[in-house]
């Protein structure tokens, strides 16, 4: 280390800072991986259950208020993880690479023009990397709202002034739930419907159609 330039050792420095605090923090997310998860469950709770007698029974659960609580909250959490981990990655690229450009003998200047493009580079990817899971953790979190205004078919009748079940496709995916009739009339099994509303108990309310 005595025989090192001072270019050297700020890369040296960059590259274990930078990498060691990059391990902390890719070890801190797995260990708190579940903090994601329990926000995701505390919005959206679906249940399935179904006896041999053929009743099936579907209870949902979403805490939208909650949600709507800790939405900001958790979009500033999120940019400052981004953040943070954009730095880490900088700085450990910023200082590989530059080692790697000094043992190629690139003028001083060169090598912190290099190094400096790969530490951006790895923070754009990076950029692009928690971008796609955030938009994948997002499209499996079911919010019942986006149910308004989707057909669908009647998978258990719905009596006049009873509850049945419904099969509609929400975000991407065919989902049974609970409904009643907006007009009071009974549907039934097979007979297309279109989503209207949304009861208090997150029981869809459909119309007939077609």
């Amino acid at each position: 280390m005595a025989n090192l330039t001072w270019i050297e050792m700020l890369y040296w420095a960059c590259a274990i800072g930078g990498g060691t605090l990059f391990i902390i923090r890719v070890i801190m997310t797995f260990v708190g991986g579940g903090l994601d998860g329990d926000l995701g469950d505390a919005s959206s709770d679906v249940e399935f259950h179904s006896d041999i007698g053929g009743h099936t029974d579907l209870h949902s659960d979403i805490g939208n208020d909650a949600a709507g609580h800790h939405h900001a909250d958790d979009a500033n959490f999120s940019f400052k993880l981004a953040s943070l981990q954009g730095l880490t990655a900088f700085f450990t690229l910023f200082g590989l690479v530059g080692l790697a450009l000094v043992r190629l003998r690139w003028h001083v200047l060169l090598t912190f023009i290099g190094a400096t493009a790969a530490g951006l580079l790895a923070v754009w990817l990076l950029g692009l990397l928690l971008l796609q899971m955030k938009r994948l953790q997002s499209e499996g979190t079911l919010d019942i709202r986006n149910a308004i205004g989707q057909t669908g078919s009647v998978y258990l009748t719905i009596p006049a002034n009873g509850s049945g079940q419904v099969q509609v496709t929400v975000q991407g995916s065919l989902r049974i739930f609970n409904a009643v009739s907006r007009d009071k009339n009974k549907i039934s099994t097979g007979a297309g419907v279109r989503v209207t509303d949304i009861t208090a108990d997150n029981t869809l309310v459909v119309e007939q159609i077609g």
